[in-house]
Order: structure tokens, then C-alpha cells, then sequence
């Protein structure tokens, strides 16, 4: 890409230190796309051997080399510098995975001075860190000991309301018990100063440490968060450091004082600069010396940024670990969910926060289902969109499976292992295996269902939040003549503490992200469980068209988490110039960040008279990433021989096309690429997307190479038997036709949203009734009755 002009309107630049690539997106004033640029690991530095941007074992153990980190952030500094005028940056945001980097003491306690002639990777050699590789957010092997750390707590109770959460192998709290028990004591000895990833890719912009902000402080299970009570305009309380758990993790109060000095102190108010660039930068790269850096977080909640929801909204992303996150009014620790301060507010606003649910057992259980019954995604998303809800059409003799492949949070931190039901009776396999790719992902999805209705029964998020997606009062449901809601009677008749059947409580809109969000038949399922219309970035939905079955957005499209950085910059600048002018401390005339980055939005799609955000910077019109067989190789889990693999999934392939010709239950139900819901008692007229054929070309046995462009898929075959007659179905080659956009209103077009799925209450209704049994069974699993 050539350089763009040296002089015109500023630029505000967002940083993202994900798993497997190190992305840079940038955006205007108006926040217009108007540059993308990405260090992708495995190709760009191969000498380091990842897989996915990260080293596995056969056990729970994921991690990434440090070293690799820097090394990235020359390439992509010196990639930027050569196509883009960094004079024009006028702030800096960013974000990174959840992970730990262990500095030695020896550069501590100021930051290694640095010298502009030299890149970063020579200056900051391996040996500058203590754990040189670090575990990354999918690693699992510090799960035994956050269950003790819960257990010396006094229980998942006790522990979230004292620290704001409860056990599960990201905590930081349990990362550093693991490494004080089980690595070699010169590592502890050694380390000087350990930062969350987020922090340390700040210090690397600033120049000088970079205190941690509250959010991520209260995901660590250390951190005592202090919510503004008495305040009236509920400014920040000052939280702590918990004394006791430090004393814990440490094994002594004199080890718990010198973990409390490695973290240091912790940033409670989010919506003001950290500091500007640091010299280096400046004087290497000739970025200017009065650039904004912004407070940087997390990658999932500077994806939420990015995506602005509203009161109501769930932000679903698909991905190594599930999450579910919302906007919650207050701060009401339970062991029900994850809770954080909202990383974009003022001191000024009142205190706004973010729910989140979360799984483990995500893309590895996907990849394995997919592995084990089918060979490509194309075969895994028509067979997800072909089985009837539940697995079967009858009401009662629905299937439900169970994939616990890796330690997760409560209420099954303690359960692990495949289980299937039929009939609400353990088997080993169902009697139809083409049911498996559906019964998991309705068991994820419906999972996610279940802990949003406990979730919202504890009021975090506001008791006046409904389907109209805002603030308005609330209307009490009928009553019986004794005064009791009928509601309550038919959950307490169905063993439940909420209704299944109101869709009232449940969000109003689902965004979703995550490659799995890119199957049709996943982003329906979604909307069909929470009777809710889903909507997906529409940089998501063309990235797609080229990449639909990675993670990582494909060239030239700006990874979401990056946006939200590159989003953060802008509001944060804003406000810094706003208080120059106007001499308030919080910037006059400027609203919250939602507020603000909607109105910078709508500003734009009227100055633009309507036209759609840009989606990609020089990106590729079409294509294929790659076969869709490698995604997920990264996991544990390895790959079944090429044979045995070939074989089972060509009977399981003839298996859909009999099932197809055969009547059944699909009888009529596929034609010219759309799927009929009729056949499961739906309406006609609600088309499905779907891939035009179950075949693939590569196994997922196959080589690292991609697979044939994509095909459209002959409607007309299928009409000639091997021999020349009626009846064979001939396969076609094809990959996994992803998700489009349906009719979107003006309202989510112009913040970049494009409609996926609708909602369909009749489906929904289906759902409701498989809930109580899926609940009566995860009941039992946490139980340990199975």
C-alpha cells in the first residue's frame, strides 16, 4: 500500500495483541476505516514455531513466547510508518489477550531505557523476561488451583462477593499460584514486575510502566472493587488489593507484599489519556511527541466497545472461549457471571458495568464434532441446518449432549467429559450420529440461555430493561385472582426459577462475532433460542465472503478488537481538545462513549447521505482462506488418520444426501440453496441460507494447503446415477457458504451492523420446551449423578 498524504484531517490508531496475529486498524475523525495493517505469527515469524500463535501439549497447556511479541511490534510499527502517515495520528488505543508477562527485576523498577537507533526485539531480548513463555487465555492448567484458591476462600459464594468473581483457570491469581507450586523457584526469584498483556503493550507505546485499569484489575481474583455508593455522582470508590488472597497466592505475607508491589497500582478512572508516545517512537518512527495513548484493556471488551450496544443487547462472540457480555447498572457480585467496571467512562458519569458469561468448551469441541462426524464446515453447517430442533421431530424423545472437554467456571468447573442423552437416559452414541453437530451447539447456545435468566433474576442489570431495548417502565403481568402471577406458577411446575416460555427478560437484539457466528445455521440458532434478531459487524460479513471459517479477520479487514481501540482514541481525544477549548476537566458537549461514537456515526452516514461504513482497506474481492480442515489444529486434539477419517465421513456424507432423497424428515425441505422450516412446524416463508452441497474438498486429514476457490453448487445435479440413472446424487465442490446481510434498518447500518438472522417466535417456543430438560440434566452433571 502506498504511503497516504503527509498533511490532512487526523487519524486515531488501535492496537490489538491477539492470539495469533498483532493488528492495527485506523480510522478518521469520523470514524471512517482508512487503514488495517496485521503481523500475522505463524507465517511472518515462523522461526518461532507456533501454531495459531501459540505452542499446545497433549495436556491443558497453552502458551506463546513473549519474544515473539516484540519481535511483531517492530514489524508492525515499521509497517505502518512505511504506508501510512503516523505524523496525522493523533491518539492511540489498544487491547490484548488475557496473558502474563513475567519481567526479570533487573530493568526494574523504570522501564528499560531504549535507544531510537536499535528496534525493540535487540534491545528486549528473551532473557529480559523470567517465564519467557507465557500461558495465553485458552490455557487450563492453572484450574486445580484456582478451585483451591476458591476452596481457601470458603466457596464460589464467598469468593465472588469478596473479589468479584469465582474460580476459573484465567485468573491471574491462579496463574501465579501455579507458577509459585509447580514451576522451578528461579522464576519466582527472578521476576521483578509482572504486567497483564494489555499493559504491556502500553508500556511499550508510553516508554514507562503502565498502571493497570480496574476492569482487567477485577478479572485477576485480587482485586476488591469499591462501588460508588454515597456518591451521588457515582464517582469511583477507591478499591484495594485483597491483602489475604495476595497472602494465599504468595504463601506468605511477606510474599504477598512483593506480589503487591510486581502489580502495582491500578487506574480507576478510564476516560482520560494515560500519557502521550514515547520518545522512541517518536524519534524512530516519527510519530509526533503530543500523541494521545489512551487506557488499554482487554481484547473481548474492547470488542464490545466496538460494537456500541444498547441497554438490552447481548454481545455474543464465538471463538477459543465463548463469551456473552451486556451492559449491567450495578455492581452485585455473584457466582453467576463475571462482572467489570465499564473500561470508557468518566469519573463524571455514573458508574456503568459489563456482564459477562463465559465457556471453555467452545471452538475445540466444534472442531472436534466437525473431526469426528463430518469433514469440512460446509458438511457440519448443513447438517446443523437439516436435524430438527432437539436432534428429533417428536416432543418427547429430543437428544442432548454435553462436550466438557476443558476444566470451566461454575457451575461445571468440576465436570468434565462427553455426554449424551436420548430420552433423558445416558448413552454412549446416538442412535443417529448426523444429530451430533446440532445437539452441541443448541447445548452451547442454550447454555448461554439458562445463565442469562439466572443472571438477570438477581437484578445486575436494572430492573426496567426489556424487549424495547431501553429504559422505560416495566408493565406487571397478569395475576391470578389469589394475586400470584401466573408466570411464577409455570416455572415453579416446570422445576424452574424463571419462565421458559418469556422471551420478555431476554435480550432485545444479539451481536454476535467469532468465525462460528460466520455459519448460517450458528447465527439462526442464536436468534431462534433468544427469540431476538441477530446482527453481525458488516466487516465480519464481508470478511467472511472471503475467510468464513478463521477467527482472524481476513487481509486487508480490521480485526473488531482493534476498532474498539482505534473507537476509544477518538472519544478520548475528543474529549482532551473539547476541555482546551471549553476548560472543563471532562470535555464539554461530549456525552458517554456510546453516546458520543453513535453520534460521530450518524454524524457521517448523513454527510455521506447514507453510504455503508468502509469494510476493508485493499482487501482481496473473494477467494478462500484455506479448507476450513486446519481451523482448530491448535487444539489438543489432534487429527484422526487420513483413512479412517476419509472413510467414516464418506458413508456419514451419503448418509445426508439418502436422508435427503429419502423423504424423511426432510422431505421437500432443501431446494435452490434455501432451506423450508416447514417440515419442523415452522413458517414457510422463513428461508434458511445453506450450502449447496455436503462435500468438501480436502479431509480434515489434509494437507496445510487451501482448498479449491468457490464453487457455485450445480442445483440441477443429483439427477444421474453412477451408471446414468435417476436418482444418484453427484457431489459437487463447494466450501462453507457463509452468512449475508438481510434488510437492515438505517439505525444499525450506520454504526456497521448488518442483520444475519430474524427472530421466530414459533421457534423459540420449540426451544422453551427442550429448556427444563436441559436444565434437569446439567443439574445432574454438576451433581455428579451421571
Amino acid at each position: 500500500m502506498a504511503p497516504g498524504p503527509k498533511t490532512g484531517p487526523a487519524l486515531f490508531l488501535g492496537l490489538e495483541l491477539a492470539t495469533d496475529q498483532l493488528r492495527a486498524s485506523i480510522v478518521d475523525e469520523s470514524l471512517e476505516l482508512v487503514g488495517v495493517e496485521c503481523v500475522d505469527f505463524d507465517t511472518e515469524l515462523p522461526e518461532y514455531q507456533t501454531q495459531g500463535g501459540i505452542f499446545t501439549t497433549p495436556g491443558d497447556a497453552y502458551t506463546t513466547p513473549v519474544d515473539m511479541w516484540v519481535k511483531a511490534l517492530d514489524f508492525l510499527l515499521e509497517k505502518l510508518t512505511r504506508n501510512h502517515d503516523v505524523t496525522r495520528i493523533k491518539s492511540v488505543g489498544g487491547c490484548a489477550q488475557h496473558a502474563l508477562v513475567w519481567w526479570k527485576s533487573t530493568p526494574i523498577p523504570s522501564f528499560p531505557a531504549l535507544d531510537p537507533r536499535l528496534p525493540f526485539h535487540s534491545q528486549l531480548p528473551p532473557n529480559t523476561f523470567s517465564l519467557p513463555n507465557t500461558p495465553v487465555a485458552q490455557d487450563t492448567s492453572a484450574h486445580t488451583h484456582a478451585l483451591a484458591l476458591e476452596a481457601l476462600l470458603g466457596g464460589p459464594d464467598i469468593m465472588a462477593a469478596r473479589v468479584g468473581t469465582c474460580a476459573n483457570a484465567s485468573l491471574l491469581a491462579a496463574q501465579l499460584l501455579r507458577v509459585r507450586e509447580s514451576w522451578t523457584s528461579d522464576v519466582w526469584s527472578r521476576t521483578g514486575k509482572i504486567q497483564l498483556a494489555s499493559q504491556f503493550l502500553a508500556s511499550m507505546v508510553v516508554g514507562e510502566w503502565v498502571n493497570m485499569g480496574e476492569s482487567e484489575a477485577c478479572a485477576t481474583g485480587m482485586w476488591v472493587h469499591a462501588s460508588a455508593g454515597a456518591s451521588a455522582q457515582g464517582a469511583p470508590g477507591l478499591g484495594r488489593w485483597d491483602e489475604g488472597v495476595l497472602e494465599i497466592v504468595g504463601g506468605s505475607r511477606e510474599e504477598g507484599r512483593r506480589i503487591r508491589t510486581w502489580l502495582g497500582d491500578v487506574e480507576v478512572a478510564s476516560g482520560r489519556k494515560t500519557a502521550h508516545i514515547s520518545r522512541y517512537l517518536c524519534e524512530r518512527y516519527g510519530f509526533e511527541p503530543d500523541t494521545i495513548v489512551t487506557p488499554f484493556t482487554s481484547d473481548y471488551l474492547s470488542s464490545y466497545l466496538s460494537l456500541c450496544p444498547s441497554p438490552g443487547d447481548a454481545v455474543l462472540s464465538f471463538g477459543p472461549m465463548d463469551t456473552l457480555l451486556t451492559p449491567a447498572q450495578h455492581y452485585l457480585p455473584t457466582r453467576l457471571y463475571s462482572l467489570f467496571p465499564h473500561p470508557a467512562q468518566d469519573a463524571s458519569e455514573k458508574r456503568r458495568y459489563i456482564a459477562m458469561l463465559s465457556s471453555r468448551n467452545a471452538d475445540v469441541p466444534r472442531a472436534l464434532v466437525r473431526d469426528m462426524y463430518t469433514k469440512s464446515w460446509s458438511a457440519f453447517d448443513r447438517l446443523v441446518a437439516i436435524v430438527p430442533p432437539g436432534g428429533s421431530i417428536g416432543l418427547d424423545d429430543k437428544l442432548f449432549s454435553f462436550w466438557l472437554l476443558q476444566g470451566d467456571s461454575y457451575p461445571l468447573s468440576h465436570v468434565k467429559g462427553i455426554y449424551r442423552f436420548e430420552t433423558g437416559i445416558k448413552v454412549n452414541e446416538f442412535r443417529d450420529l448426523r444429530a451430533n453437530p446440532r445437539c452441541l451447539l443448541e447445548s452451547q447456545v442454550l447454555s448461554f440461555r439458562f445463565r442469562w435468566s439466572r443472571m438477570i433474576a438477581t437484578g445486575v442489570l436494572g430492573s426496567n430493561i426489556n424487549r424495547s431495548r431501553g429504559n422505560v417502565a416495566q408493565t406487571p403481568g397478569p395475576t391470578s385472582p389469589q394475586g400470584q402471577n401466573p408466570r411464577s406458577n409455570i416455572a415453579s411446575s416446570l422445576g424452574l426459577s424463571f419462565d421458559p416460555y418469556d422471551y420478555s427478560p431476554l435480550p432485545a437484539r444479539i451481536l454476535v462475532t467469532g468465525a462460528a457466528a460466520n455459519f448460517p445455521s450458528v447465527a439462526n440458532l442464536a436468534g431462534d433460542v433468544f427469540n431476538a434478531p441477530v446482527f453481525m459487524p458488516s466487516t465480519q460479513v464481508d470478511s467472511a465472503q472471503v475467510v468464513p471459517h478463521r477467527n482472524a479477520p481476513a487481509a486487508g479487514f480490521p480485526g473488531r478488537a482493534s476498532l474498539g481501540g482505534a473507537y476509544f482514541a477518538r472519544w478520548i481525544w475528543g474529549k482532551e481538545r473539547s476541555s482546551a477549548i471549553g476548560g472543563s476537566s471532562t470535555g464539554r458537549g461530549l456525552g458517554g462513549f456510546e453516546e458520543e461514537i453513535r453520534r460521530l456515526h450518524g454524524k457521517r452516514w448523513v454527510a455521506s447521505s447514507g453510504t455503508p461504513l468502509r469494510t476493508n482497506v485493499n482487501a482481496p474481492l473473494g477467494g478462500n482462506g484455506g479448507s476450513g480442515a486446519n481451523s482448530g489444529t491448535s487444539t489438543p486434539y489432534g487429527h484422526r488418520s487420513g483413512l479412517g477419517s476419509t472413510v467414516f465421513v464418506e458413508e456419514e456424507e451419503e448418509e445426508v444426501e439418502e436422508m435427503e432423497r429419502a423423504g424423511g424428515i426432510l422431505a421437500s425441505s432443501v431446494f435452490a440453496g434455501g432451506f423450508a422450516d416447514r417440515d419442523l412446524g415452522r413458517d414457510i416463508g422463513r428461508m434458511r441460507t445453506l450450502t449447496g452441497s455436503t462435500l468438501d474438498t480436502v479431509t480434515s486429514s489434509g494437507s496445510l494447503g487451501p482448498s479449491t476457490a468457490f464453487t457455485t453448487p450445480d442445483l440441477n445435479a443429483g439427477t444421474g446415477s453412477p451408471g446414468g440413472g435417476v436418482g444418484a446424487v453427484v457431489p459437487q465442490t463447494t466450501t462453507l457458504t457463509p452468512v449475508t446481510a438481510l434488510p437492515t434498518s438505517d439505525a444499525e447500518a450506520q454504526i456497521g451492523l448488518a442483520k444475519v438472522a430474524e427472530a421466530d417466535v414459533d421457534a423459540f417456543m420449540t426451544y422453551a420446551a427442550i429448556v427444563p430438560e436441559y436444565c434437569r440434566l446439567e443439574g445432574m452433571l454438576c451433581k455428579s449423578l451421571v
